[in-house]
């Protein structure tokens, strides 16, 4: 089904509406953080390898202002119509399980000296789950967004991504790389970020060509294994890279691959193989589109989607089904290139498009979709959007 989501504006009007109704009083501060699609450059940022994302025009919001308890956040989420009580001065892991990267953010700028204010708090979003496209990360980034609104103080867009990071890691318990955060804090409107993930420069690409579009096709299912399989690809990887005696991925080359075959074996030869190709398809993409080579770039992105499918063994039936259906739709009826998006094993895929051509792509892959699988995906377009940030009221 084709989504038609709530605008930025029209999602902070229910978000307030909400506080009011909840609290009693109106909020003081309102922020939010994008969501993020990645165009190409899958499992390569732990890799300290290159990635190419873009804010999506859905949002996380939260809602705040100072509350009368001393050392207490509380948040209700709309999302899933629940309330937590978070004790600042006692943060550890609790249910439910969406809390946790809000104390692990909290965490994070104690630990950098912050004083966090006590706050009522209301969570919305717009940003879908389970998808891969960075539910977690738009929280995280929003809720750094939040503390430093209240608390009256400005850290860096960096800063602030590497504290969500790292509240990932210690809370959630996911090794994630840094592209998520990077590019929920840091968007911009009209650009695509390529993000070198070792020293953390990046390069903007703008994307101002009406004539495409990125359509975004989320095949909702998410398999169980992937919980475990995300850190046992980086446990491999970095495997990979011991065996040829370097620090990161980044830095191999084909030929030092080739020459530790034997000797790595044939699951971190397969896992290597992709983190090198796909760093140099990412950067010859990126270029690609700087050029306006729709066509070229659409090639990369379906070259790594086979590589993530076969070598890197993070897709999945439903997700490959995507990629064949736009491979038969094609150029003439207007896909450029498609790819799994995210970590895999579900989620969403996405297509490169002629903007005049998206809703028959659209229905064409709807009906295709569910005839293969049984399944019912939801697509809906966007362009690149504004990162996390502060609203007026």
């Amino acid at each position: 089904m084709t989504e038609l989501p709530l605008t930025l504006k029209e999602l902070t009007l229910k978000t307030k509406e909400k506080y009011i109704s909840y609290y009693g009083c109106a909020p003081q501060w309102i922020v939010a953080a994008p969501g993020r699609v990645n165009i190409i450059g899958e499992h390569t940022d732990y890799n300290g390898g290159f990635v190419f994302p873009m804010g999506i025009e859905r949002y996380t919001i939260l809602a705040g202002a100072p509350c009368s308890e001393s050392d207490k956040i509380k948040v209700r989420c709309m999302r899933f119509n629940e309330s937590v009580l978070i004790n600042i001065n006692k943060l550890n892991r609790s249910e439910p399980i969406w809390s946790n990267y809000i104390r692990g953010v909290i965490a994070g700028y104690q630990e950098r000296g912050v004083k966090i204010p006590s706050m009522n708090v209301i969570m919305n979003s717009n940003v879908p789950l389970g998808g891969g496209l960075s539910s977690s990360a738009a929280l995280e980034v929003a809720t750094g967004t939040l503390i430093e609104a209240a608390a009256g103080i400005e850290f860096s867009l960096q800063d602030r991504a590497l504290i969500g990071q790292k509240a990932e890691h210690d809370y959630a318990g996911v090794p994630c790389g840094i592209m998520d955060q990077f590019i929920s804090a840091m968007a911009r409107k009209d650009q695509i970020m390529l993000l070198d993930c070792r020293s953390y420069e990046t390069r903007w690409t703008s994307i101002k060509d009406p004539d495409v579009s990125f359509l975004i096709i989320n095949s909702n299912v998410k398999h169980q294994l992937a919980s475990g399989e995300y850190g046992k690809r980086r446990a491999e990887c970095e495997n990979a890279a011991k065996i040829m005696g370097i620090d990161l991925l980044r830095d191999a080359t084909l030929q030092q691959l080739e020459n530790a075959k034997v000797q790595m074996g044939n699951t971190s030869y397969k896992r290597a193989k992709h983190v090198i190709t796909e760093n140099e398809r990412t950067l010859k993409a990126a270029e690609a589109l700087e050029k306006s080579q729709f066509e070229e770039a659409g090639q990369y992105m379906y070259q790594s989607h086979e590589s993530l499918s076969k070598d890197f063994e993070v897709s999945c039936e439903e997700l490959d089904q995507i990629v064949l259906i736009a491979h038969k739709i094609g150029l003439s009826g207007g896909i450029y290139g498609c790819r799994m998006t995210g970590g895999g094993f579900g989620g969403c895929a996405i297509a490169l498009v002629k903007t005049t051509q998206i809703q028959q792509i659209t229905q064409t892959i709807e009906v295709a979709y569910k005839k293969a699988t049984g399944l019912t995906c939801s697509i809906f377009s966007s362009r690149p959007a504004m990162g996390a940030h502060k609203i007026q009221i």
